[in-house]
C-alpha cells in the first residue's frame, strides 16, 4: 500500500492489518478520496477528506454527527470511526445498487424516497445549520477572492436572493437535512433505499431537500406531486409553488458551488460551464416565477 495517509487510518482500526487488507478505490468523488476496504470479515469504506473541503462549507465533525444520526434511523451507513485530525470517516460498507436519475424517477422509488426524507427530517438533530442562500453568498465571496470578478449570471443571481426569500416566506423550524440529494447518493437494497454522503448535511429547511431531489432528478409535476404525497404533504398549489421555488434555490446553490470549484479544483472538468448552466437555469426559472421585474 503506497498511500501513507490511508495506511495510518487503517492502522488505527482494531482488527485491521493494513498489509493484509484489500483496498479498492471508489470512483465518483470530487472533494474526497474513497476506498472500500476488505480485511478479514470486515467490509468498510474509508473517506479521506480533501484539503479544499473547508472552502465548500464542509465540516467533518458535522458530517460524522449527521452520518451517525442517519445510521440510527437505518438510513445511512454505520459509523465505525472518525479521526478529525486525519479528516477520515470510516463506515460499514453498504452493498447495493447505486441509483441513477432514471431509476430514482420510478414511481415506487419516488414513494420510498419521499418516506425516507420524512424520516430524516423527523430524526435526531445534529450540530450545524444550512442555508442555500448563505452558501451561495459565501461561495461568491471566496470565488471573487480567488479569481477576480464573477460572470454576469452570478451577479444577477445574487441580486435575486432577497426576492426568492420573500417568495418562500417564513421558513419552518430547522430540521435535519441532507442537502445533496444526487441519485448517486442513493443505494437500493432490494426494496430498501439507503442514503450516503452526508458532508453537506445541516439543520435547515426540509423543503430544500425535496426541491434539491426534484431538480437533480428532473422530476415533472406529476412526479413532484407523487413525492409530496409520499412525504405526507397534500400536493396543493401552494405546496407545489414552494417546491418549485426550492428547486430554484437548489440551482442557485449548485451554480455557485460550481463557480468556487472552478477556482479550486484540479480535476479535468469544466466547472465554469457547469456553474453557468445552473445559474442560467436559475435565472430562467426566476423569470417564470415572477421574481424579476
Amino acid at each position: 500500500m503506497n498511500d501513507a495517509r490511508l495506511r495510518k487510518v487503517l492502522g488505527r482500526l482494531p482488527g485491521v492489518d493494513p498489509e493484509k487488507s484489500r483496498v479498492i478505490p471508489l470512483s465518483g468523488g470530487i472533494t474526497n478520496r474513497n476506498f472500500r476496504i476488505e480485511s478479514g470479515g470486515a467490509r468498510l469504506v474509508v473517506r479521506l477528506g480533501g484539503e479544499g473541503a473547508r472552502f465548500l462549507g464542509i465540516d467533518r465533525r458535522r458530517e460524522a454527527a449527521a452520518s451517525r444520526a442517519a445510521a440510527s434511523l437505518g438510513i445511512g451507513a454505520e459509523v465505525v470511526a472518525f479521526f478529525p485530525r486525519d479528516r477520515a470517516l470510516v463506515t460499514r460498507f453498504i452493498p447495493g445498487r447505486t441509483m441513477t436519475p432514471a431509476s430514482a424517477r420510478r414511481p415506487e422509488a419516488i414513494r420510498r424516497i419521499g418516506r425516507r426524507l420524512r424520516q430524516i427530517h423527523g430524526g435526531p438533530r445534529f450540530p450545524g445549520r444550512f442555508s442555500p442562500f448563505d452558501s451561495a453568498r459565501r461561495y461568491a465571496l471566496l470565488a471573487r477572492r480567488r479569481g477576480g470578478p464573477l460572470p454576469a449570471e452570478a451577479d444577477r443571481a445574487l441580486s435575486l436572493i432577497p426576492a426568492l426569500k420573500r417568495a418562500l416566506g417564513k421558513p419552518p423550524a430547522p430540521a435535519p437535512c441532507h442537502n445533496d440529494l444526487l441519485a448517486a447518493n442513493f443505494l437500493e437494497q432490494g426494496r430498501t433505499i439507503r442514503i450516503i454522503d452526508w458532508e453537506y448535511a445541516g439543520m435547515g429547511d426540509p423543503d430544500f431537500d425535496l426541491g434539491n431531489f426534484c431538480v437533480n432528478q428532473r422530476l415533472d409535476e406529476p412526479q413532484q406531486k407523487r413525492l409530496l404525497s409520499a412525504y405526507g404533504i397534500p400536493a396543493s398549489g401552494a405546496a407545489l409553488r414552494r417546491l418549485s421555488l426550492m428547486m430554484l434555490a437548489s440551482d442557485l446553490r449548485e451554480g455557485f458551488w460550481g463557480l468556487i470549484q472552478s477556482r479550486l479544483s484540479r480535476l479535468d472538468f469544466d466547472f465554469s460551464a457547469y456553474a453557468r448552466r445552473h445559474l442560467r437555469r436559475f435565472l430562467k426559472g426566476a423569470r417564470r416565477a415572477g421574481l424579476t421585474k
